[in-house]
């Protein structure tokens, strides 16, 4: 019996890191991204060498949107060394996050769920993350995940995660 878990949990892990290659964003500008699960992190074709934040955010989320400036600042301030990823997941489709985006004035990478499913469903199974947001996964320079939290951060907390980071 304990063969038969061990073999099924081998197998699992085995079709979740399948799962990464090849995946693809596509923001609300149309720019795709090719996304490739590594055994420390993602690779995030364009954007190596960066920090890159990744949320996971709702639209109806008042967390979420308080933290879209503290996200803006930080964009404006690092914009050559950091890539800020936000994914829509409370349902919005590509033309209701592009237009959240532009009203909010949002200047990093606006994405929906539908132009992401398999990739939010990969972050889900790795992280073991089950909806709550907003929900944030960082990659240091080399695309290493170095942390990962559900829950707002302030702009101090992001600031001092990116000089941590960005070393």
């Amino acid at each position: 019996m304990r063969k038969l878990l061990t073999a099924a949990l081998l197998l699992v892990s085995m079709l979740t890191f399948a799962q990464a290659a090849p995946m693809t964003i596509t923001d609300t500008k149309g720019k795709t991204y090719n996304v490739t699960g590594t055994e420390q992190g993602l690779t995030i074709e364009g954007l190596e060498g960066k920090v890159v934040f990744l949320e996971f955010f709702g639209h109806k989320c008042p967390p979420c949107i308080a933290s879209i400036p503290h996200m803006n600042h930080l964009q404006k301030k690092y914009q050559d060394k950091l890539a800020i990823i936000a994914i829509e997941v409370q349902g919005y489709n590509n033309e209701e996050v592009k237009k959240f985006a532009q009203e909010h004035k949002i200047n990093y990478i606006a994405v929906s769920e539908e132009k992401a499913s398999d990739f939010v469903y990969y972050i889900q199974q790795r992280a073991q993350w089950r909806g709550s947001i907003p929900f944030m996964v960082a990659l240091d320079t080399k695309g290493d995940v170095q942390f990962v939290q559900a829950g707002m951060l302030s702009e101090p907390e992001l600031e001092q995660l990116y000089t941590e980071l960005s070393k």
